[in-house]
């Protein structure tokens, strides 16, 4: 889908808000593709990142999915709005293995409050589809602590 974002500028507010997200740089997660409503990314698979039976963690699977979904739901919001997850399913098909995992995260539907998301999580080698997940996103104004 064609989707126009309402803030002109959305790539430097996805890469001023990026900056924030210390996890994604503590794991090596890295953006690859960024469109309106759609966005790519890339993990290294590292020893860390792996579970007792060697695969990749299931909680780093949905952390992959919740942020590419939010990155490209918050690429269609207006200047002064931002995205939070309010539900995010993630359906575990295959082991996650591989040297490298990519994350590939879109809005299937925008509407005024919410926006509707759907990423997959994939061993970038064998393209092997290691988890689908779908999210949905509710548009916020900053809140300030």
């Amino acid at each position: 889908m064609n989707f126009i974002p309402k803030n002109p500028n959305f790539i430097q507010a996805i890469e001023s808000v990026l900056k924030m997200q210390n996890f994604m740089h503590l794991i090596g997660f890295k953006f690859t593709k960024m469109e309106a409503g759609y966005m790519e990314g890339e993990l290294p698979f590292k020893e860390v990142l792996r579970q007792q039976s060697g695969i990749l963690h299931g909680g780093v699977i949905a952390t992959l999915a919740d942020v590419v979904c939010g990155i490209a739901a918050y690429s269609l919001v207006a200047e002064n709005e931002y995205v939070v997850t309010s539900d995010l399913k993630v359906s575990y098909l295959n082991p996650g293995v591989g040297n490298r995992i990519l994350a590939k995260g879109w809005v299937i539907k925008a509407g005024n409050r919410m926006l509707f998301c759907e990423a997959e999580i994939i061993d970038a080698e064998s393209q092997l589809l290691i988890a689908k997940s779908s999210a949905t996103m509710v548009i916020i104004s900053k809140v300030v602590s």
